[in-house]
């Protein structure tokens, strides 16, 4: 079904009014959930924001106003939270537009996403991505070109400006595909793809696991370029045995930043000319 604005999408723990209270630190105050009471984090004395229900809104009417009707079919939303709410994301899947990538043994469609991210603590600008997310293996990613709208969260920081400059940059999702299919018709039978990684990750640890994941990858797909993505993705996508990319329990809930972090590494990986000249 379409974006249904009628009704809150917003889950009821992130729909909160926001309060500050001053401390006893000059110039910083702290930023309060007004639904619970918790204290979520130490801000500037001039900061302020938008709370998440509202923010999250306006990009949902923005979509709707500017996708034809047919892109919004089926929507799904999912949401992550950090740093005990004062971190959320926004990852809208957009399976009705869609296209097929197809290699010499493999063949999958992937769908177009909707990335936003806000924060109530400083710690986040608001920021919206583009993506695409494959729904063979459910991998996702966001544009290795960092297609994305940025504004601070800050005093002079205007919601309605913002949402406005996101109707008039929406990325081209079947531009990005076009680049897709050629990955996928790229072979890497000829090129040491192992070497590669190993130029490209700093960390030699893992830069041999992401080898093993690219063979795992190329077993499916076939050696080719779109399986090397493949691999970035599923470990932009997955913590745990099915990858070995675990992520370490900290206790400090910042396993969605974490997550979200990796999505940015892998968009710069498929940046890199080693990667886009390989061949």
């Amino acid at each position: 079904m379409p974006f249904d604005t009628t009704t809150s999408f917003v889950p009821e723990h992130l729909d909160f009014e926001v309060e500050f209270e001053e401390t006893k630190f000059k110039d910083k105050k702290y930023v309060i959930n007004a639904n619970t009471g918790e204290y979520l984090g130490i801000v500037g004395k001039d900061f302020t924001c938008a709370n998440h229900g509202d923010f999250f809104r306006n990009v949902v009417d923005t979509a709707t106003q500017e996708l034809q009707e047919g892109d919004l079919h089926n929507a799904e939303f999912n949401f992550r939270t950090a740093r005990g709410g004062a971190w959320a994301m926004l990852d809208i899947t957009l399976p009705s537009m869609k296209t097929v990538i197809e290699t010499d043994r493999h063949e999958t469609e992937i769908g177009n996403r909707i990335i936003s991210l806000h924060g109530i603590d400083g710690s986040c600008s608001n920021q919206v991505f583009f993506g695409a997310i494959d729904f063979f293996c459910t991998n996702g990613c966001i544009r290795g070109d960092h297609d994305k709208i940025r504004r601070k969260n800050t005093s002079n920081f205007s919601l309605s400006s913002f949402i406005n400059e996101l109707s008039n940059l929406r990325s081209d999702f079947y531009e990005q595909s076009i680049k897709m299919k050629t990955w996928a018709q790229t072979s890497l039978k000829d090129v040491d793809v192992e070497a590669l990684l190993e130029a490209m990750i700093p960390s030699e640890r893992k830069a041999k696991k992401m080898y093993q994941l690219y063979r795992s990858e190329a077993f499916t797909r076939g050696e080719n370029k779109w399986a090397l993505y493949s691999a970035f993705t599923n470990y932009a996508s997955y913590a745990d045995n099915r990858n070995g990319f675990n992520l370490r329990n900290t206790g400090n809930d910042t396993q969605a930043t974490s997550m979200w972090g990796r999505e940015q590494e892998v968009s710069k990986w498929v940046s890199d000319d080693r990667f886009l000249l390989a061949a």
